[in-house]
């Protein structure tokens, strides 16, 4: 299977910026924004303390005080990559942007929608929090608007998902994905390459399983020990290795191998996070995990697709 043309880049992968110049013919950014939700793994409907990973600080301006308001954050995300984009996307990522009543999330997102140049949504939620109610909500805006879904998964092995305390199973995630497929919303998940007690195998078996779904993109992560979290304390016993950058890019090789090659990669390693980031070091410099990436495929001379069935 060659690289395929509609892709219109020099990459091994179908990355975000190309997928959309191709459906848009500008460049797009996505603006990040702290609506100040919280998780049903966190206030106890789920569980307490939240994923094993997760700090639970929130962004930067949650810790700063009185969050701005939607059209606000916009409004600053603007002024950051103008001139280098002329359209946005609103990305409500912190936490569980669904978990709430239908009437706060519409005004919510209209708000977002409301401002010039933005045009469409990024969700990011959870399997088990998107009701029917919800679901028809944002099907309403992919009526008028583009509009992702952003599913955090991070293993399909459910002994994983037990581990990091996901508070919800594989099975969870799947009906989540059939709810919302066919509805004229794209669909990104969201997996985490290096989870304590996994092997190579079960990271090709979440490849593959991604794969066979309705799934339009993907985020890939690293798994980052963090000062604060039961991952940290774990990392800090030493209880839990950490994965090695080769190691890292291998693995993000085997996956991006066996994804379709129209799913969009939007993400290829986890960053930020630098004032408690306990391990691994590598992770902080970005551009080099993603050359270590560039450079294992073309060692391959592989690219995204080449072993989907």
């Amino acid at each position: 299977m060659g690289k395929p043309d509609f892709w219109k880049n020099t990459k091994r992968y179908y990355d975000l910026k190309s997928y959309w110049r191709n459906r848009f013919g500008c460049t797009v950014h996505k603006l990040q924004i702290d609506a100040g939700f919280t998780c049903p793994n966190r206030d106890g409907r789920v569980a307490t303390g939240g994923c094993i990973y997760c700090d639970g600080r929130g962004s930067k301006l949650r810790q700063s005080g009185l969050l701005p308001s939607v059209a606000d954050q916009i409004a600053s995300g603007k002024k950051y990559y103008k001139p280098s984009a002329s359209k946005f996307v609103a990305y409500f990522q912190t936490f569980t942007n669904t978990y709430a009543r239908v009437e706060k999330l519409k005004a919510l997102y209209d708000e977002a929608l409301a401002q010039e140049d933005v045009i469409g949504l990024s969700i990011g939620t959870r399997p088990d929090c998107l009701p029917p109610e919800v679901i028809d909500l944002l099907v309403g805006y992919a009526k008028q608007h583009h509009v992702w879904v952003e599913l955090g998964l991070q293993s399909a092995a459910d002994r994983t998902l037990d581990f990091i305390n996901r508070g919800h199973n594989f099975g969870q995630f799947v009906k989540a994905v059939e709810a919302l497929e066919g509805r004229g919303l794209n669909i990104c998940v969201h997996i985490i390459i290096g989870l304590p007690g996994e092997s190579d195998e079960d990271v090709r078996d979440t490849a593959r399983t991604v794969a066979a779904l309705g799934i339009n993109g993907i985020k890939i992560h690293s798994l980052l020990a963090l000062d604060g979290t039961k991952m940290g304390e774990m990392y800090k016993q030493g209880a839990i290795p950490m994965i090695s950058k080769e190691k890292y890019a291998s693995l993000v090789a085997d996956v991006l191998e066996l994804l379709p090659p129209e799913m969009v990669i939007q993400r290829l390693t986890a960053d930020g996070y630098r004032d408690i980031l306990l391990a691994p070091a590598w992770a902080q410099n970005k551009l080099d995990v993603l050359n270590a990436i560039n450079k294992e495929l073309e060692r391959r001379n592989s690219h995204q697709g080449m072993r989907f069935r």
